[in-house]
This record gives structure tokens, C-alpha cells and sequence, in this order.
């Protein structure tokens, strides 16, 4: 077998990620679609929410599938599902079926996404033993700044060609890129080490990483640590789509900015929480995993706290930012997080459990700020609240790092 390199491996991780990252572009399509066929922004919109909604089903219920068959087997299924959910999106189009739509980009599109973000993910783990953070962080990393290049081809497309055949160009495209991407994918041999870290570990210079345990997901489930990252995931994401989502009222509101500008730094949000996934994940792979998830609820506890009364809009803009690069950086360094204390065994398959957190939050983030604007008034109010919740995450995060530690007293 000739041995491939596990930079190009990737190289196209990112490719697949970049594409189903895709999804985060769809706010670009809303108002066209609305004025073509005079649909309500709700109509939409669900379109949006079904397909995170099967992202995290599908994650979680092909998790032991990407496993047993392998990342390329996996991606080339999503990209397949992925490809066609986006054509048949433009069919919706041209039909002007609502159910069409919510059918091909919810479900069909929802499962590939599902399955084409955790297939090259697992594999990553276990070609990069060194720097399992980092080569995470880079995938993911495609998936968050995903946007920022399909966005734009998105708004030029449709200006051009119309919606449908955007959908059309874009389905083919996605589908040819994820195929090309998924050929490459393999798992490495077992027991894998890069050569120069090999010789390293033999000179004593460098120390193999043990990991916590090695369990199934059926062993994994019935351990603390398993719902620990779930709720630490959760908090995260659910904080962080908030933050997402009141961005652009909430500078207006506090800071008195135009809508313009306002919608500027919100783009920026993008590049932040693109950049936060490489760099926090590279970073937990020097100070580990745990620390850095308590130095994202210390830091997100005084941030959150703190907006609302910041009257300096670059001081503002820059606590933001920071908080962007924080919920980038959590979905990041979940994976890596997972093998250290769960193993490589069945990454994917916890992996895909542990992002059901993702489906909940996104029904739950955008649901508390409603509530909480409707009764106090306020988007400066909804940020206290979701502090309060990163209290809760700190919490779990610090009896994890206990956890941790008594295993490993256990297993010495």
C-alpha cells in the first residue's frame, strides 16, 4: 500500500468541509427566494433549521456506519446527498414547492452535511497522533469560513443565471469537490506515526500522548465525561449562535451604529470564527484539551457580562471578536478532546453522538432570546443570561478536568 500524505489528507478534509460549510451562505438566498415566489421569511428560513436539525441526527446516527466503512465510502455518500440536496433545491425553485425544498435542502442536503462533517474528521485524528488539535481545527476551520467564499459566489450567481440554476451550478460544483476530496480519504495503518515524530519518541525527546481510555460508544455513553462534553458543547454553541443573532440589533442598540456598519462587523464575526478553530484547537494541543475549554468559559463569563456596558466601540468589536474565535474553537477541539479521553476506536461514532448539542442548541439559542427580549425589552439583557449559562459550563468544564485526573490516578 503506498502511503499517502496525511498533509494532503488535510487538504481534503478541508475540501469536503468547505463545501457543506456552504450552509452557513444560506441567509443570501432568503431574500431572492422571497421576492420570487412572495414566500414569508418564515417559509424560508425553515429550510435552514431542517438541515441543522438532520446535520445532527444524521451525525449521530451514521457515526458507527463512518466507522465501519471508512471516510472515503462515508464522504463520497455525502457528497452524493449533499450534491443532489442542492439540484433538487433548484427544482423546488422552478416548482415553487415549499414541502420540494424542505425535502432537498433539510433532509437530503441536512444528511450529507451530517455525514460529510464527521467522515474526514476521525480519520484526521489518527493521521496526526502529534498534532491531533491542529489537523481537526484545519477541517473545521473550512466549514467556518465557508461563507466567506460561497457567499459572495451565491449573490453573483443569482444576479446572472437566477436562483434555480445557481442551485444547479452550485449542487454540481459541491458534488464534484466533495467526490474528488472523498478519493483521497484512507484511514493511515495501525498505530501510525509520522517518521520524524517517530524518531523523536525513540530519541526521547518527544512522549506518546496516552490515551484517557479506549471505549466503544456504548461504553462511552454510560460515562460522565460523555455528557460533560455534550453540555460544554452545547453551552457554547447555544451562547454563541445568541451572540450571532443579536450582533447587528445589539451593536445599533448599544452602540448606535448604522445598519451598515453594523452588517460589516457582523461579516467580520465570519473571518473570526473561521480563524478561531485552527488557532484555539493548535493551541489545546500544547496547554490540553481541558484548559482551554475553562479558559473559554472564564474568558466568555467576563465577556458576556461586560458588552452590554461597553461604551467604546472598538473595546466592543474586539470583545465580540474574541467571543467568535471562542465558539469556532469549541467545535474545533471537540474532536481531538474526545479521542484524548475516549480513544480512536469509535471516534466518529461519539463524535456524531456528541453533536446532537449542535441541533439542540440551534433550536434553543435563537428560542431564549426571543423570550428573554420579550419580557425585558432588551438585547443588552439576553448577554446576562447567557453568562449565567457559561457559569454552568465552567463548572462542568472544572469537574471534568477532576474526572480526568482521578482516572488517571485509577489506571497508574
Amino acid at each position: 500500500m503506498i502511503e499517502k500524505n496525511r498533509w494532503l489528507m488535510a487538504l481534503a478534509a478541508v475540501g469536503v468541509h468547505i463545501c457543506i460549510g456552504s450552509v452557513y451562505a444560506w441567509s443570501v438566498y432568503v431574500k431572492p427566494i422571497q421576492e420570487k415566489l412572495s414566500w414569508s421569511l418564515t417559509d424560508v428560513t425553515i429550510s435552514f433549521s431542517i438541515a441543522i436539525f438532520f446535520l445532527g441526527l444524521s451525525a449521530a446516527l451514521m457515526g458507527k456506519f463512518v466507522e465501519k466503512n471508512g471516510p472515503r465510502v462515508s464522504a463520497i455518500i455525502a457528497a452524493s446527498l449533499f450534491g443532489l440536496g442542492t439540484i433538487g433545491s433548484g427544482l423546488a425553485i422552478l416548482m415553487e414547492s415549499k414541502m420540494l425544498l424542505y425535502f432537498f435542502y433539510g433532509v437530503l442536503g441536512g444528511c450529507g452535511l451530517g455525514i460529510g462533517y464527521i467522515s474526514p474528521v476521525s480519520t484526521l485524528v489518527k493521521w496526526f497522533p502529534d498534532k491531533r488539535g491542529m489537523a481537526t481545527g484545519l477541517a473545521i476551520m473550512g466549514f467556518g469560513f465557508a461563507s466567506a467564499i460561497w457567499g459572495p459566489t451565491i449573490k453573483i450567481l443569482i444576479e446572472s443565471v437566477g436562483i434555480s440554476n445557481t442551485f444547479f451550478i452550485l449542487g454540481a460544483s459541491y458534488f464534484v469537490i466533495m467526490f474528488l476530496s472523498a478519493l483521497y480519504l484512507q484511514k493511515p495503518q495501525e498505530g501510525y506515526m509520522p517518521e520524524k515524530f517517530k524518531k523523536k519518541v525513540k530519541e526521547g525527546k518527544k512522549k506518546i500522548k496516552k490515551d484517557l481510555q479506549n471505549l466503544t460508544l456504548k461504553e462511552a455513553v454510560k460515562t460522565p465525561r460523555f455528557y460533560g462534553l455534550w453540555i460544554m458543547l452545547f453551552i457554547n454553541i447555544t451562547c454563541g449562535i445568541a451572540i450571532i443573532g443579536v450582533a447587528s440589533p445589539l451593536l445599533q442598540e448599544v452602540m448606535g451604529v448604522s445598519a451598515i456598519a453594523a452588517a460589516a462587523a457582523v461579516g467580520l464575526m465570519g473571518i473570526f470564527n473561521g480563524a478561531g478553530r485552527l488557532v484555539w484547537a493548535s493551541i489545546s494541543d500544547i496547554i490540553t484539551r481541558p484548559a482551554v475549554y475553562v479558559i473559554f468559559f472564564i474568558t466568555q463569563i467576563v465577556a458576556f457580562y461586560m458588552l452590554p456596558s461597553i461604551s467604546e466601540i472598538v473595546v466592543f468589536q474586539v470583545v465580540l471578536y474574541f467571543i467568535m474565535t471562542c465558539y469556532g474553537g469549541g467545535f474545533a477541539a471537540i474532536p481531538a478532546y474526545i479521542g484524548d479521553i475516549f480513544g480512536t476506536k469509535e471516534l466518529g461514532a461519539i463524535h456524531g453522538y456528541i453533536l446532537t448539542a449542535w441541533a439542540a442548541a440551534g433550536l434553543v439559542g435563537p428560542l431564549i432570546i426571543s423570550i428573554v427580549k420579550d419580557i425585558t425589552g432588551s438585547y443588552a439583557q439576553t448577554l446576562y443570561v447567557f453568562a449565567g449559562f457559561f457559569i454552568i459550563a465552567l463548572i462542568v468544564s472544572l469537574l471534568m478536568v477532576f474526572n480526568i485526573k482521578k482516572i488517571k490516578k485509577q489506571t497508574v
